[in-house]
């Protein structure tokens, strides 16, 4: 009798996954929180120096990212309204000019899909004399 209910179920499983049923709905991705840059401090800074930059703005996520020159910083939140990230002497080695960008990254959504998609601020220039 065991093996029987184990051929029906396995006869039915077959049957159902052959016709395109799936027990996982899944969800898109949404859009996340845009997070928004409105000022850098410093705004420049000599080159070969290492300092603190600070990122004021809005919509910053607790596990934002501060990019300098498209390279993650490891960054601190402070608050929805500021970041910090200790920047090396070596990403300021010569004079001329680095983008900086917060990203908010997303957020997964499980095996059911869903969740929400990483979200990058506007760009600020930052000054390197």
């Amino acid at each position: 009798m065991k093996i029987a209910k184990t051929m029906i179920l396995a006869g039915l499983l077959t049957l159902g996954l052959a016709c395109g049923y799936s027990s996982k709905k899944t969800t898109p991705t949404v859009a996340g929180t845009m997070p928004t840059i409105t000022a850098l401090s410093p705004s420049s800074m000599t080159a070969n120096s290492s300092f603190v930059l600070t990122v004021n703005g809005t919509n910053f996520n607790s596990n934002a990212v501060i990019n300098f020159n498209s390279v993650v910083q490891s960054t601190t939140f402070v608050s929805t309204n500021q970041l910090t990230a200790n920047i090396p002497a070596a990403s300021v080695a010569t004079a001329g000019s680095a983008t900086v960008t917060v990203t908010n990254p997303g957020t997964g959504g499980g095996i059911y899909g869903g969740g929400t998609s990483a979200e990058t601020s506007n760009s600020m220039t930052f000054t390197i004399n």
